[in-house]
């Protein structure tokens, strides 16, 4: 088999196993850095396996448009394309496509777009997702689904669950590369009944994993987990969950609490070109002033290349004389503290201990707070 999930411990409802991949076995719970665009912004391939990564994310949207699946073809594939020899998981384009809004068109065979780049027409249905992403070659790759927005009334939502519960068949029937493992999108928006049955429906397709998306959509903190207790207890045991763009601390301790294995989130790049350095209590705005004559790590104990070389006050100079370096610098630590924060909960489930690593969390970052 190309795909194979083991569960090694639990501890609480928060899991720890292993997947093995045509490329690689990766650990979870797992943060995964997302490279958009055949790239995790601001790092080369080799930097990002230096934080420790195990896989990455890509986006069908994007690579479909851009560089265009000629040339994937041409390049033998993503891995490659990038140089990237770890496992990648892409999306199915769903969740940009819908946020296109006036720019696309839905039915029931699928969606019709204009492209953000140039205004072109194109046209995604479950097949030619299939298409798409089994040329990129991910080794995890997603059904094409709706994402509907935060607020709905229950009948839009209920219809658009169904639409893609039935667009999850048609990927499934339509994937012919038996190298690759495709995961369904459980949906329901922030009704829980809905959000039950798109779960064991979902469930039901029998495929390798199973993907959970619609959440992190402007709802508060306090649904997104009420929605997740409803799906994790009826998601099977013997195969990974993967909360969809989701990856703050705060988010992967409670997803983790509740059963979620994987967990991806542009947060770490984005927040690192905008100034501001992850921790493990909070968040440090480095471009603010106050730092300019710190010259502690980011992170005391932190590994990462820039913590171990350099000052809060030198990122503070970058920032300040707009060098690309503040973003590099800052996007290595954040991308790595959250690989090694996933490390501490995974460690802390093996000891059977993540209650009090999930107690210990909170007392720091309300401080923090």
């Amino acid at each position: 088999m190309s795909f194979q999930f083991t569960l090694e411990a639990k501890s609480g409802g928060a899991r720890a196993a292993s997947f093995t991949t045509p490329h690689g076995t990766v650990q979870t719970p797992v943060y995964m850095p997302v490279g958009t665009q055949a790239t995790v912004k601001a790092l080369t391939s080799d930097q990002v396996r230096e934080t420790g990564a195990q896989i990455i994310l890509a986006n069908t949207y994007h690579l479909y448009l851009r560089p265009g699946m000629t040339v994937m073809e041409e390049a033998g594939g993503l891995h490659k394309f990038m140089h990237w020899d770890g496992p990648i998981l892409t999306d199915s384009g769903g969740f940009q496509v819908f946020s296109l809004g006036d720019l696309r068109k839905l039915s029931e065979e699928g969606v019709e777009f204009r492209s953000h780049i140039d205004g072109s027409r194109h046209f995604f249905t479950p097949e030619k997702v299939m298409w798409i992403e089994e040329t990129i070659g991910a080794d995890i790759m997603m059904a094409l689904d709706e994402c509907v927005p935060y607020p709905a009334d229950f009948e839009y939502v209920k219809h658009s669950m169904e639409r893609t519960l039935r667009w999850a068949e048609r990927c499934r029937q339509a994937k012919k590369r038996s190298d690759q493992a495709l995961f369904p999108i459980v949906q329901g928006g922030m009704y829980p009944e809905l959000r039950r049955e798109s779960a064991e429906r979902t469930a039901a397709l029998d495929l390798p994993g199973n993907a959970i998306g619609g959440l992190s959509v402007g709802e508060p903190l306090d649904l997104m987990y009420a929605m997740l207790d409803v799906v994790t207890e009826v998601l099977p045991e013997d195969r990974p969950r993967y909360l969809m763009g989701v990856g703050t601390f705060d988010c992967l301790v409670e997803g983790v609490a509740r059963g979620v294995d994987m967990f991806d989130c542009v947060a770490q790049t984005r927040m690192a070109r905008n100034g501001t350095a992850l921790t493990p209590t909070g968040r440090l705005v480095v471009r603010n002033a106050g730092f300019a004559h710190d010259f502690a790590p980011l992170v005391e104990g932190c590994s990462c290349y820039a913590c171990k070389n350099h000052t809060r006050a030198y990122i503070h100079h970058l920032f300040r004389a707009n060098e690309i370096l503040a973003s590099v610098l800052l996007s290595i630590h954040n991308v790595e503290i959250s690989i090694r924060f996933m490390e501490s909960i995974r460690s802390a489930i093996l000891e059977d201990r993540f209650s009090a690593f999930r107690a210990d969390f909170w007392r720091s970052w309300k401080r923090a707070a």
